[in-house]
This record gives C-alpha cells, sequence and structure tokens, in this order.
C-alpha cells in the first residue's frame, strides 16, 4: 500500500471535499515518505472544534481505507483516541494561527497515531476528576484504550509536543493463551 501525505485543506473545506482530496492524495506516493510497506496519513488541521472533527473522521475513513474493520476493537479504540487527543490538542495546545497535525501509521500488529501541536510548555497529564465533572477524563480514556502511550517533547528551539498512541491490531501472545 502506498504510503502518502494529504496535502493541507483549505480553510472552508467540508468533510466531503477533505475526504475527496484525501482519496486522491492516497494513490499518489509522496517522495521522501517512509517504506511504501507501512501506511501513513498525515495532515495539519486548524486548531479549532471544527478541525478536531474533521480530523477524527479522517482517521476513521482512513482506518477503514486500510481495511480495518469498523467493528473491530482496534478500530474502535484509536478513533476514539484520536478524538480525545485533537480535542485536547484544540483546546490545551491552540496557539492563534497555528494548526495541528495528524500522523498515523499502520503496520500488522500495530495502528499509531500522533498529535503534534505547539504548546510544548503545557504538558498533559491524566488527572481524576469528580464523577459529575463535565470534562477532564480525556488522558484517562487514552490510557485505557491505548496499549502504550506517551507525550514527547519537541527539541529546544522548536516549539511544541507530539502526544503518541499505539493499539496492538492483534491480542499479545499472553492474551491468546489466557495466560
Amino acid at each position: 500500500m502506498p504510503s502518502f501525505t494529504a496535502p493541507p485543506l483549505p480553510a472552508a473545506a467540508s468533510a466531503e471535499e477533505a475526504d475527496e482530496k484525501v482519496d486522491k492524495a492516497a494513490d499518489e506516493q509522496t517522495p521522501g515518505a517512509p517504506s511504501p510497506l507501512v501506511p501513513r496519513f498525515a495532515m495539519r488541521f486548524s486548531s479549532t472544534p471544527r478541525g478536531a472533527r474533521l480530523a477524527r473522521r479522517l482517521v476513521a475513513k482512513r482506518l477503514e481505507q486500510w481495511g480495518c474493520s469498523p467493528e473491530s476493537e482496534a478500530y474502535q479504540s484509536m478513533v476514539s483516541i484520536a478524538g480525545e487527543l485533537c480535542a485536547n490538542a484544540v483546546r490545551h495546545g491552540h496557539v492563534p494561527g497555528r494548526d495541528f497535525r495528524v500522523c498515523l501509521t499502520a503496520t500488522d500488529a500495530v495502528l499509531c497515531i500522533e498529535v503534534t501541536d505547539t504548546r510544548g510548555e503545557r504538558r498533559p497529564k491524566p488527572r481524576s476528576n469528580p464523577y459529575d465533572a463535565e470534562n477532564g477524563r480525556g488522558l484517562l480514556i487514552v490510557g485505557m484504550l491505548a496499549d502504550r502511550w506517551a507525550v514527547v517533547a519537541h527539541p529546544p528551539g522548536h516549539p511544541g509536543k507530539t502526544v503518541r498512541a499505539e493499539v496492538h491490531t492483534q491480542p499479545a501472545e499472553s492474551d491468546a493463551t489466557g495466560n
């Protein structure tokens, strides 16, 4: 499957227009991209609630196009994680005039998402909130759904941070054997 980087969308693009652009980009190989054996989707989105919704939708669409069944646990976990991380990038990582970036890759065994924003000084941490709080549980959800996740700081002089999460597409050996 060819790897690709989808072109950025104009601010007024609809989700349908975005889907068409992603479909077209999927057929093109990007020079300098990772090996064509590892499917890759990367795109910048506006740091708005609309951008976060579009990112989540395009992650779901790309996973389906890569053959990941919407009924699978890995698909559902990755789409939920994408929604949480993109919402956090918009809510806590927003810098006026700066976009956030989503990169999704897939191997036979692992789905990986990286969400990058430009607020490196605001490091996300899971927190426990009262049961009736309306927010503050996003990273707890990510921690429950992801097999691994981490916050990666950018080097000095490069603003921002990347939150990376991985979901295994196949059960671990110990899970499969019941141990």
